[in-house]
């Protein structure tokens, strides 16, 4: 039988931590102009994903 493979798409979006799987923010790729200096300021940096999708991303990545 052959190895699972992980989803490459979640492979490049999520990270395995510690503490939890990291991710980036979204909407912070393209027409920043009419968002507000605010909201892409909290839209900046990395979070822990919510405790809801863990078992679905981990599903995608094999780690469970």
């Amino acid at each position: 039988m052959p190895k699972m493979k992980t989803k490459s798409g979640a492979a490049k979006r999520f990270l395995k931590t510690a503490n939890g799987i990291k991710h980036k923010h979204a909407f912070k790729s393209h027409i920043l102009t009419k968002m507000s200096t605010k909201r892409k300021r909290q839209l900046r940096g990395s979070s822990l994903l919510h405790p809801s999708d863990v078992a679905k991303v981990k599903r995608m990545l094999r780690l469970c």
